[in-house]
């Protein structure tokens, strides 16, 4: 059996697939240009009467209580459900940028979640003594409040805001002094 493939139908073929890749060129610039988590003027406090968990929600409470004592900065809701402290404005090489909170928290199914950035200085030795917890790459997960030192969950924060302020001075929100 032979197959005859004309020249416009492989030139077809060859504009259908040049094509495709221009769509998803333009699509992935599309989804980076749309930061999916930015500071809405939704409630905190809604967002924390909402959790279902008492000890988690009461927890929760204390966090940010603390949070925004140590930084000075009122919690803002951040998508759906991180409640962030401040702001930094970022600017990646690839050119992709956008706003993010200093530090943040989130309930979610299985623990809360804290966000600082990545790596710090002294991370690793201040989460050696922070108490039970797991870490992805810029999350540290925590059960329960009472699992953690909280005076070590304060330089972890001051740290990864230090380090933030260092990477794009004057690009954060500048806490009030009162």
């Amino acid at each position: 059996m032979t197959i005859v493939i004309s020249f416009q139908t492989i030139s077809n073929i060859f504009c259908y697939k040049q094509s495709l890749q221009v769509f998803a060129f333009i699509l992935n610039e599309q989804i980076m240009a749309t930061p999916k988590t930015i500071e809405t003027g939704n409630s905190v406090a809604d967002y924390i009467s909402a959790i279902d968990d008492e000890n988690k929600r009461t927890d929760c409470m204390a966090i940010v209580e603390l949070l925004n004592k140590q930084t000075g900065f009122e919690p803002k809701l951040w998508g759906t459900s991180i409640i962030g402290f401040g702001s930094y404005h970022y600017k990646y090489q690839s050119g992709h940028e956008g706003n993010a909170p200093l530090v943040g928290l989130a309930a979610r199914a299985n623990a809360i979640t804290l966000y600082l950035v990545p790596e710090f200085e002294k991370k690793e030795d201040l989460l050696l003594k922070f108490g039970k917890h797991k870490t992805g790459k810029g999350c540290i997960y925590i059960q329960k409040l009472d699992d953690i030192d909280t005076d070590v969950l304060i330089q972890l924060v001051s740290s990864s805001i230090e380090h933030i302020q260092r990477i794009y001075p004057s690009r954060h929100s500048m806490k009030t002094e009162n």
